[in-house]
């Protein structure tokens, strides 16, 4: 059974809801806890399965990686085109090019690169709440504050969610919806970029409309600090504004007042004057685009410390899982236990404990049958620091029987 009540002050933007539910009997929270079992079980397995892939996904992507380095052809900032080259990976650094300008027509806004983006904001109400529980009478009651306020978003908020709507209501739809425009064709000295290469620029930069042609404006709009305003007021706007910023990526234009060419170094397989993804016998696909002049030998270095950073990004989640799924499976013995303080800290602490030994013994186990393949030596001397809990634990035992 549970009941909630609604208290307001004198702030019509605030106001505090009180629920309250009566405590769960030992059965309910032995369910529970058998409910917390089988979803700790489903982590378990999903931790083993992200250790032991990325070990092998690591693996791959290295020697992928190295054979990209020992075939790649360097054309360094070499702009003819050699038939030669058909087929071969190759590395080259150039400025991008653009035969078209992008434009907007809705804001008049034109600019030589590879993307424009149009980023849209309305100012819309946004409901949040804090809650706080506390035991009152053999009951939890829950707290919870909501607050709401009136702020810039680029996703349209449903005022119909908000615990008190009446007041606080947003428009149902934005007057104008964001967008990005790609150049429908995208060059680096001869070569013609591939989808996948050009996706990978996406070093946008505000425009600045600080030169703004004021004759290009229309009547509805006013600039403020790199914004177009649908309201003559941007600095006190009303829910349902809405205001416009422009970004681009990738400059392509040697006139431009922007800056200069956007200069990128590039590994791909060349097809005529094709530059595409390149196909490892690893089974990996090289396809790399990095801003800046960078050699071949540092675009693979970039590369390397990616993995790396991947690699041990996965291997922590991977743990965190496992430690979070042995706590859920676990969670059954502290139910049966929670009904005598003293008992109920002492095993929530040794769970805790247990939980974290057996995560980071399981979890090296689990990466050294990624490597066991690849590298026996390495996975044997994970495999023994993964026993070496077990090991302190077995020699501890006949020490306290000596006792």
């Amino acid at each position: 059974m549970s009941s909630a009540q609604t208290f307001s002050g004198k702030n019509p933007n605030k106001h505090t809801r009180v629920s309250v539910k009566a405590n769960p009997g030992f059965l309910e929270r032995l369910s529970e806890s058998a409910g917390g079992t089988f979803v700790g079980i489903i982590l378990f397995f999903l931790s083993l399965y992200v250790l032991f892939t990325n070990e092998g996904r690591a693996l791959q992507t290295t020697s992928s990686l190295n054979e990209g380095l020992s075939k790649v052809v360097s054309l360094g900032s070499f702009s003819n085109l050699d038939p030669q080259n058909n087929n071969h990976l190759v590395h080259l650094f150039a400025q991008l090019k653009t035969a078209q300008p992008l434009h907007d027509p809705n804001y008049k806004v034109v600019v030589q690169a590879v993307k424009l983006k149009r980023h849209v904001e309305m100012y819309q109400w946004v409901e949040q709440q804090e809650s706080k529980d506390y035991q009152e009478g053999g009951e939890t009651k829950t707290e919870t504050t909501y607050t709401y306020n009136t702020e810039w978003k680029s996703e349209l908020i449903n005022s119909r969610n908000f615990d008190k709507e009446i007041g606080h209501q947003n428009p149902s739809a934005m007057a104008v919806e964001s967008v990005t425009v790609v150049a429908p064709e995208v060059r680096v000295g001869p070569f013609v970029l591939s989808k996948g290469l050009v996706e990978q620029i996406n070093n946008f930069q505000t425009l600045s409309l600080k030169d703004f042609p004021a004759a290009n404006l229309e009547p509805f709009l006013s600039i403020d600090d790199d914004y177009f305003y649908h309201t003559e007021h941007p600095r006190r706007p009303e829910v349902g504004d809405v205001r416009v910023r422009f970004s681009f990526a990738g400059l392509s234009d040697e006139t431009a007042h922007l800056g200069p060419p956007q200069t990128v170094s590039i590994v791909a397989m060349q097809r005529g004057e094709q530059l595409g993804p390149f196909k490892t016998k690893s089974g990996n696909t090289l396809e790399i685009l990095y801003l800046g002049e960078l050699t071949a030998e540092e675009v693979f270095a970039k590369e390397h410390q990616h993995n790396s950073m991947k690699t041990w990004g996965l291997r922590a989640a991977g743990w965190v899982l496992m430690f979070l799924s042995i706590q859920l499976i676990m969670r059954i013995i502290y139910t049966l236990v929670d009904w005598v303080p003293l008992l109920r800290e002492l095993v929530s602490v040794g769970l805790k404990l247990f939980a974290l030994c057996v995560s980071c013994s399981l979890s090296l186990l689990t990466i050294a049958a990624g490597w066991l393949f690849y590298r026996p030596l390495v996975a044997a001397a994970l495999a023994a620091l993964a026993l070496v809990p077990v090991f302190l634990a077995r020699t501890r035992l006949p020490a306290k029987k000596n006792e």
